[in-house]
C-alpha cells in the first residue's frame, strides 16, 4: 500500500493495519502474557474505530471492510472465511457460546445480523438489515422480508396550515 493510500485510510479513520497487527501477533504469541498484551492492544484498537472484534475470532483471510469497523460487533466463538465483504454494523453474535461459521468470498451487507450456531455456505450474500439464525446454502442471497403495515388507525390528520385565514400570517396558525 502506498503512503497516499495510508494518508487517505487514516484521515477516514479505515487505518486498520495496527489492529490486524496486533491480531496476526497474538495468534502467534506462545505465552500468555504477550497473548494478553496483544488482545489489549488489538481491543483498544478495534474501540478505537467504532467496533468490536473478539479475540478467539478465527479469520481464514482478512476480510474486506469497505467502511472499517464502524459498528461491527463480530463475537470470540466466530469463524470468518477467506475474502469476505463486511459492510457497517453488522452483528455477527453468540448464542450459547456458539457463533456462526462464514465460508469464503461472502457479502454482508449493512446492519446484518447473524446469530447462533449456523453455516453460510461460500459466496452468500446477506442483504442490508437481515435476520439470519438458520444455516444458509452455498451461492444463496438472503433479504428481509419486505415490509408491511401490522397496524393502521384511521385517523384524519388536519394541516395546521389550513386554518390560516387568507392574508394572515401563517404563524398564527399554529
Amino acid at each position: 500500500m502506498g503512503v497516499r493510500q495510508r494518508v487517505i485510510d487514516y484521515s477516514r479513520g479505515d487505518g486498520l493495519r495496527w489492529f490486524w497487527l496486533f491480531y496476526r501477533l497474538r495468534k502467534a504469541a506462545k505465552s500468555r502474557l504477550f497473548r494478553d498484551i496483544f488482545t489489549f492492544f488489538m481491543s483498544r484498537s478495534a474501540h478505537r474505530h467504532g467496533g468490536y472484534i473478539g479475540p478467539d475470532t478465527v479469520f481464514q483471510g482478512i476480510p474486506s471492510l469497505p467502511h472499517g469497523l464502524h459498528g461491527v460487533f463480530i463475537s470470540r466463538y466466530a469463524v470468518i472465511g477467506k475474502d469476505c465483504r463486511i459492510y457497517q454494523n453488522v452483528t455477527i453474535g453468540e448464542v450459547n457460546g456458539k457463533a456462526p461459521v462464514i465460508g469464503d468470498g461472502c457479502l454482508i451487507g449493512a446492519g446484518a445480523v447473524i446469530v447462533g450456531d449456523i453455516r453460510l455456505g461460500d459466496r452468500v450474500r446477506i442483504g442490508a438489515g437481515t435476520v439470519v439464525s438458520a444455516d444458509v446454502a452455498e451461492g444463496s442471497t438472503v433479504v428481509a422480508q419486505p415490509p408491511r403495515v401490522i397496524e393502521r388507525k384511521e385517523t384524519a390528520w388536519e394541516n395546521p396550515l389550513s386554518r390560516a385565514e387568507p392574508g394572515s400570517s401563517w404563524t398564527e396558525a399554529i
